[in-house]
């Protein structure tokens, strides 16, 4: 474990624009520890190999930033750090080439987290999107598949939320410091995830998220995951970005197909095209990572319909969203007895609402 003196110099550095693992990684050969490489004077910042701005940002910054109070900041606020040569770093991430000189982690990440999923889609899903990612998650937690995302609207969030609501455990990379949770809709869930999880960022306290951060926070979520599952993404889809870090670290893709008319799965059938495994059960992923069920064992569930109405409406659903008026025209029923209906079937667990008066079976 990185002895104390150091890990507030680790913190130091990670404050300086400019200084990343790379550096950090000169600033260790070069002196006998970091203490010596933050006193040390920009000749000898300059032997150890690194450019003159570094250093220049170095002697300049320095001066005003003070470890030991950010310690007592991130201290106060329960934030942990961890560096490369603590046992706790994420050995997954350790293991990709441009992992973060600083993990800063509000919450826990425990060893199980290694068998962890990144899941990423777009910020506008649909109700199929928010569907599958559903179900694909719940079946993961109840193998003890942690969950890894961005908490961004849309797929991430569904992601997030569904380990919540199933016990399971769920990560949560951010671009941003920890003090900053954006988008600021999902600071409860986060406050949640802290509870059952963590928060992960490589930047510091008081960064806020800007637009350059997200692509680079990508590299962490799939750098902690043995794999990566595409929900819904369009072409352009900020998604596709993980999937090519994720490539890049050796890690298996998964993707889940969508409809051929929609430019929301564009994306998802591009990477399926190019070698991505095409997913539509959580067995897909969890066979292809040599996952065992760990948890409880995934249960069909006995939908028995109590009402002749009951077996009307049940005939009529599936995995597709159905509204609630179409089966009104369908079953010839009014449409305040159908909702009755469907308020019961929910109630034991029969039926889901998925958004819009949309139904799908549980």
């Amino acid at each position: 474990m990185t002895p104390p003196k150091d890990l507030k110099y680790w913190v130091g550095f990670s404050l300086i624009p400019g200084v990343g693992r790379a550096r950090i990684a000169l600033l260790e050969q070069g002196f006998p520890d970091l203490a010596a490489a933050w006193q040390a004077p920009a000749a000898t910042l300059l032997a150890t190999g690194l450019d003159r701005r570094t250093v220049r940002s170095i002697v300049t910054r320095r001066d005003t930033v003070d470890p030991d109070a950010e310690m007592a900041k991130l201290h106060r606020l329960g934030v942990h750090t961890l560096t490369p040569v603590d046992p706790r770093y994420p050995a997954l991430l350790r293991e990709t080439d441009d992992h973060p000189a600083v993990l800063y982690v509000l919450g826990e990440m425990l060893p199980e987290d290694r068998a962890s999923l990144a899941v990423v889609g777009t910020r506008r899903a649909s109700a199929y999107g928010r569907e599958a990612t559903s179900r694909l998650v719940a079946d993961m937690v109840r193998s003890n598949v942690t969950i890894v995302s961005g908490l961004a609207r849309g797929i991430d969030t569904m992601a997030h939320r569904t380990a919540l609501d199933h016990g399971g455990r769920t990560i949560a990379v951010l671009a941003s410091g920890l003090d900053t949770i954006y988008p600021a809709d999902n600071t409860g869930l986060a406050r949640e995830i802290v509870k059952r999880g963590a928060l992960v960022s490589e930047h510091p306290l008081g960064v806020k998220p800007e637009a350059s951060f997200f692509p680079r926070r990508n590299r962490i979520m799939s750098g902690l995951s043995l794999g990566v599952l595409l929900v819904e993404a369009g072409e352009q889809s900020g998604a596709s970005i993980t999937v090519r870090y994720a490539l890049d670290q050796n890690r298996d893709v998964f993707a889940v197909p969508g409809s051929i008319f929609s430019p929301g799965s564009r994306g998802a059938h591009r990477w399926i095209q190019e070698g991505a495994k095409l997913v539509t059960r959580a067995e897909d992923v969890l066979e292809e990572l040599n996952l065992a069920v760990l948890g409880q064992q995934m249960e069909l569930k006995a939908v028995v319909p109590a009402t002749p109405v009951e077996q009307r409406i049940l005939r009529l659903l599936s995995h597709e969203p159905a509204h609630i008026d179409a089966m009104a025209r369908q079953t010839g029923l009014p449409v305040a007895e159908v909702s009755s209906a469907l308020a019961m079937m929910e109630l034991k667990g029969m039926v889901r609402q998925v958004g819009g008066m949309n139904f799908v079976t549980a």
